[in-house]
């Protein structure tokens, strides 16, 4: 007999390494989910940047339907069709004149670094093979990736740590000028930090790291994986700033909720990793990058990037607004639909709380640190689905600043 399906099932069954909320999902259109009892939400959270098109969006559904009626996976002894075409345009639409697939923003992040450390050996010898990354960073789960990734919340516990890794302070150009030298291989940079608070790069910044990595013969890998695919209003981060790297690694949305991942590089980069050298068995699937290809096809109409920009405009607006009322919000903050809420004083360290608030309410966000609350909504969100969402945040709000000022009275008295 087939068991109940709830959360509590969760807590028997699974590694117990998530804390997933009560809600269980079963079913998206849009950017509308419901539960199992039914109950309807309005996503502002995107699956953390991933559902780019929303949920079930026709276009990736019938790319999946008449892939998986074809060729569902061949070796990496072969190449296929689908991957053969996804690389040709992601390098018509990019710097980059190679690609690597992989299935998740780690496994893109770990060839990257990867490569990062055989290009630096290749041209300068054992001793180049330091890699600068920012502090709070975020660059995925492997053990090289949260070695990379400036956070020891994720690095402890697992024992000695990837070395030749020094971590620098976000946006501080003189340390990034500190760090670097001859035994650096390669600065890896977010364009927005998106885990720890929706915190974009100046370009000053930006364009100091290309100078620094010039200088020095090293390479620049921006980690697109939050923040390519259309998120910014522009296909990837680098145009927006008109910074261009060496390297840059994406995933989340380019599958629209598909795994699929790639890294891309320059055929200077590329070609230290020779036959041999990396792999994946399900990189570069069938199914995958016929999901892809079709997303890169759709996200790159010029109306759905100009509607990035004017959702963005609504949406701070709103939300500055409604923080403002309600005494919840002292500012917002990104660029695109990747937009940081920033707590006040009261409410700061609370951002969990806030989030199991708003789902209640039926809306869905999440949070990037204890401090803020991120959106990564759908890219083609409905302009009725915003205000929905934009509702039911306000109901939540009302009662959140009812709340504190009852607590405030109490301690008053």
């Amino acid at each position: 007999m087939m068991e109940t399906v709830s959360r509590d099932l969760f807590d028997r069954v699974m590694v117990p390494n998530y804390s997933p909320m009560g809600t269980v999902p079963v079913h998206g259109s849009g950017s509308r989910i419901w539960d199992q009892n039914g109950k309807e939400y309005i996503d502002l959270s995107g699956g953390i940047a991933v559902n780019a098109l929303g949920h079930c969006h026709a276009v990736l559904v019938q790319a999946l339907v008449e892939q998986a009626q074809k060729l569902w996976h061949v070796s990496n002894i072969y190449t296929n069709e689908p991957a053969l075409r996804l690389a040709s345009e992601l390098t018509q639409r990019t710097f980059a004149d190679r690609v690597f697939f992989a299935n998740s923003g780690a496994e893109a992040n770990e060839a990257a670094f990867k490569l990062a450390r055989r290009f630096g050996i290749n041209t300068g010898g054992d001793a180049k093979y330091e890699i600068i990354a920012a502090n709070k960073s975020f660059h995925g789960r492997s053990l090289f990736t949260v070695s990379v990734a400036g956070q020891r919340k994720y690095s402890e516990g697992f024992g000695p740590a990837i070395g030749g890794i020094r971590h620098v302070t976000f946006n501080d150009e003189v340390e990034l000028e500190a760090a670097v030298s001859n035994a650096t291989c390669a600065v890896v940079l977010e364009p927005i930090l998106g885990e720890s608070g929706v915190l974009p790069a100046t370009l000053s910044y930006l364009q100091r790291a290309r100078e620094l990595c010039d200088k020095y013969g090293a390479l620049l890998i921006f980690d697109e994986v939050q923040t390519g695919m259309g998120r910014l209003g522009s296909l990837f981060a680098y145009e927006h700033y008109g910074v261009v790297p060496d390297v840059m690694t994406i995933a989340k949305a380019i599958g629209g909720g598909f795994p699929l991942a790639a890294m891309l590089a320059t055929d200077d980069a590329a070609r230290h990793l020779s036959v041999g050298t990396h792999g994946s068995t399900f990189g570069g699937n069938p199914l995958a990058c016929a999901v892809g290809e079709a997303a890169l096809h759709y996200i790159s109409q010029p109306d759905v990037l100009q509607g990035v920009t004017s959702r963005h405009t609504y949406l701070v607006s709103s939300l500055c607004e409604l923080g403002k009322r309600h005494g919840l919000f002292e500012g917002v903050r990104g660029i695109g639909l990747l937009l940081g809420c920033v707590l006040t004083e009261p409410w700061k360290g609370r951002a969990r709380e806030l989030v199991e608030m708003f789902l209640s309410h039926g809306v869905m966000v999440l949070q990037a640190g204890p401090d803020v609350i991120r959106l990564a909504p759908s890219l083609v969100i409905e302009q009725g689905e915003i205000d929905e969402g934009l509702a039911r945040l306000e109901a939540a709000a009302m009662l959140l600043s009812h709340v504190q000022r009852s607590t405030s009275e109490n301690v008053e008295i």
